[in-house]
């Protein structure tokens, strides 16, 4: 199993109080509760624990973009990335993801992977999103291109980088007389992709499809809709007519080990709290803006997922549907052992540092999960 030491970077110092006088911690949050200095130490900490990783042996250490949110402090993931490519010598950087609709210019993306590629000499993995639907509103994108302009914008970076150059590219929202990527990718003919989903039936066929077969990894589900997701992946893979690997599976989700259960709970319960109860949730209208997903994708969505943003999960409920993997280090082996035996997924992606928990933890969870958890899933 490939293990992923992923962060959010949320902004841990947030007046929690003013922040639930607001519809949410995207977009509409006033700038006024961010304090520079409290945040440039938040970076510092978050780029030390996702260096730290890979002297624990983890496999990738992930990040990501957000825009405008106390949720996620990375709207520029690759000015990230290209910092722990600097920190670091082994270990793989994953961008999981940049969200492809909201640029103009997907050609900037390509390039800035392409140079993050060649400075980690080939240590780069490309996530692709749409991003969510919030994120539409803090960009001015019109959400109803939204998967005309992925589409697009994917294929126009993956020909960048394996097309020899220049040549012309025509669609219906980018137009470029010359594609010549500079400089090309260290790794041939591509670096790997990945596209995190919260299990849009689209984007598990266009995962699937074999000219692609992107690992497809699912965020921010219970247990229930995990195995839902990567089992209708595997089932579209045959569809297909071949048998997807495990690698081409992904369950991303937040962890957090201590000697016990009970330990464990008491020490992550507010934090894991804070991440469903006060980072994540956005109104209905924030998160699927019209036109943003079909029909019966946003039907599906809001009936599997009926509680989200308006019900403040706690800790117990969060454990007990499998949204988090909290407890002793047996408790959470065997949780991960059970996905694996129902979906045969083989790529966990693990958030250690969640919602407002702090760096003495965050350490602890990661040494323990490193001693205790990995070895295990490593024979």
């Amino acid at each position: 199993m490939q293990f992923t030491c992923f962060t959010l970077m949320p902004y841990r110092p947030l007046d929690m109080e003013a922040r639930h006088k607001e519809r949410s911690a995207w977009v509409v949050l006033p700038n006024r509760l961010y304090d520079p200095v409290k945040g440039a130490d938040e970076y510092e900490s978050y780029i030390n624990q996702l260096a730290y990783a890979e002297e624990l042996g983890f496999d990738n250490i992930g990040v990501n973009e957000h825009h405008q949110t106390a949720y996620g402090m990375m709207p520029a993931p690759n000015l990230i990335a290209s910092a722990l490519i600097q920190r670091t010598k082994r270990v793989k950087i994953a961008v999981l993801g940049r969200a492809l609709p909201l640029s103009n210019n997907p050609l900037f993306i390509a390039e800035e992977f392409a140079m993050l590629d060649n400075m980690s000499r080939g240590r780069l993995i490309a996530g692709f999103v749409r991003g969510i639907g919030t994120e539409y509103h803090a960009t001015g994108v019109n959400p109803v291109f939204s998967h005309e302009r992925f589409h697009e914008a994917h294929d126009l970076i993956v020909q960048a980088w394996t097309k020899p150059g220049p040549f012309e590219f025509e669609g219906d929202h980018y137009n470029f007389k010359y594609v010549n990527c500079w400089p090309r990718p260290y790794q041939q003919p591509r670096p790997q992709i990945w596209v995190p989903s919260q299990g849009s039936s689209e984007t598990v066929k266009w995962a699937a499809d074999p000219s692609r077969k992107y690992q497809f990894l699912v965020t921010f589900s219970s247990a229930e809709l995990v195995t839902r997701y990567l089992n209708a992946y595997r089932t579209q893979a045959r569809e297909f007519g071949y048998e997807p690997s495990g690698d081409q599976m992904g369950w991303a989700v937040p962890v957090y080990v201590a000697d016990t259960d009970e330990r464990a709970k008491a020490e992550a319960g507010r934090a894991i709290e804070s991440l469903f109860g006060d980072y994540l949730p956005n109104p209905w209208e924030m998160l699927l803006p019209p036109g943003y997903t079909s029909m019966s994708s946003m039907k599906t969505t809001m009936k599997l997922r009926s509680s989200l943003g308006k019900v403040r999960p706690t800790a117990d409920q969060l454990i007990d549907s499998g949204t988090a993997l909290i407890g002793s280090p047996a408790t959470v082996r065997r949780k991960i052992s059970e996905m694996v035996d129902r979906t045969g997924v083989n790529s966990l992606v693990t958030m250690l540092q969640f919602g407002v928990l702090p760096d003495d933890l965050t350490k602890r969870n990661m040494e323990m999960f490193a001693s205790e958890v990995m070895p295990h899933f490593r024979k």
